[in-house]
């Protein structure tokens, strides 16, 4: 379990006089709160007014926001009959199941179908070249776009990916980054996040329905958040 977050204290902290709230998650899923911006990471969480700020810009390129992909999330049978392949590509690889479905969410939209104008393919629109030292070629068979494009394959090679990823980059926002702009981009950046528009609000928004979608899962259990003053 790397972040666990509680949305009683979230909303609990900015009730009294309606007080801001400011916050982020960090690399490794936790959630900072406090009630003014402390630095350049922080964006609002609710106003003065006690509102929640308007929705946070789509990612360049993707046709969703946090709140669009959430309700999708609730009510979408499509995402459910999903779910058995997600939790066994999370059991089978040491990924969360929450990571797993905000990365498909973000992606496409939970549309097996889909297909990036650059080539990508599937749930979690994985490039055939990357995808290929994961899947052991068929004589004969089904090309690499073809089998990506079956979901319980597309989900196992995503997660297997995302696996690889945090194993080398040891923090969840770095290993987004590279699951965006690759593994050079963040080199070149110095081990930090690659100073990429579009790459930085993919990962902002990734991590966005992770934190929302773990709030869920573990409502009753969670501890780890860090408050600020």
């Amino acid at each position: 379990m790397r972040g666990v977050l509680i949305a009683a204290a979230f909303a609990g902290s900015a009730s009294a006089g309606h007080a801001a709230l400011w916050g982020y998650v960090d690399g490794q899923g936790v959630a900072h709160f406090a009630p003014h911006q402390l630095d350049s990471r922080y964006s609002l969480v609710i106003g003065d007014d006690g509102q929640a700020p308007p929705a946070p810009p789509k990612v360049p390129g993707k046709t969703t926001t946090p709140g669009s992909l959430l309700t999708w999330l609730d009510i979408s049978p499509e995402v459910k009959r999903l779910q058995p392949w997600v939790r066994e590509a999370a059991q089978r690889h040491g990924v969360d199941a929450e990571l797993i479905n905000a990365l498909i969410a973000v992606e496409s939209g939970f549309n097996a179908h889909a297909v990036s104008p650059k080539g990508a393919v599937g749930l979690m629109q994985l490039m055939p070249a990357t995808a290929e030292r994961y899947l052991k070629p068929i004589a004969g068979g089904p090309d690499l776009a073809q089998r990506l494009a079956e979901p319980r394959t597309n989900i196992t090679v995503g997660a297997r990916l995302m696996a690889d990823l945090l194993r080398r980059h040891r923090r969840i926002d770095l290993a987004l980054a590279a699951w965006s702009a690759g593994d050079g981009a963040v080199r070149r950046a110095g081990g930090a996040l690659p100073p990429i528009d579009e790459t930085r609000a993919h990962v902002q928004q990734v991590l966005e329905l992770y934190w929302v979608l773990l709030q869920r899962a573990h409502s009753r259990e969670a501890q780890q958040l860090r408050l600020h003053r």
